[in-house]
């Protein structure tokens, strides 16, 4: 196996905006389902919205910029023990060899450079690196999710 060398590694991204919300950090997680946040835009980047409001729904690519602690190979889904170790490529959660946080999110509005946003798991003030239509290209209907996934219960509508 090649390993790769440290230029290789890194890259730099740069935010192209922020996110807004008035719900504080401790109850983003659990109010996720219904709640809105607005994404606004550095103006820079307003032209590259053109279009953006004939969507439904958008990918939100955002840096987890608040994560403390060490990386983990493997962890506990939802930090629950009575769950299977698991690979944390084969998880959701923040301690990712890379921050980077994704979220499908209905549009509600555009104002400008401003998005108003519902269901974007994001702080106050976290970088927003891209958005992407959601569209059909992206949209499945019959996945395969593992057992404790199903037995949790752990899906958009039932955080």
């Amino acid at each position: 196996m090649e390993t790769q060398s440290q230029e290789q590694r890194s890259f730099s991204v740069i935010p192209i905006g922020r996110v807004e919300t008035q719900v504080p950090d401790r109850e983003i997680s659990s109010s996720r389902s219904q709640l809105l946040s607005d994404i606004v835009i550095f103006p820079e980047y307003e032209s590259a919205l053109r279009g953006i409001d004939d969507y439904s729904h958008l990918m939100v690519l955002f840096l987890m910029d608040r994560v403390e602690g060490e990386i983990a190979l493997e962890g506990y889904p939802r930090g629950d023990p009575t769950l299977p170790l698991t690979g944390v490529l084969a998880m959701r959660g923040r301690r990712h060899p890379n921050p980077i946080g994704l979220a499908v999110v209905d549009l509600v509005a555009r104002t400008g450079c401003s998005l108003l946003v519902r269901r974007l798991d994001a702080y106050h003030g976290t970088p927003v690196l891209d958005i992407k239509p959601y569209d059909f290209y992206d949209a499945y209907g019959d996945i395969r999710v593992p057992a404790w996934v199903r037995a949790k219960q752990l899906n958009p509508g039932n955080p």
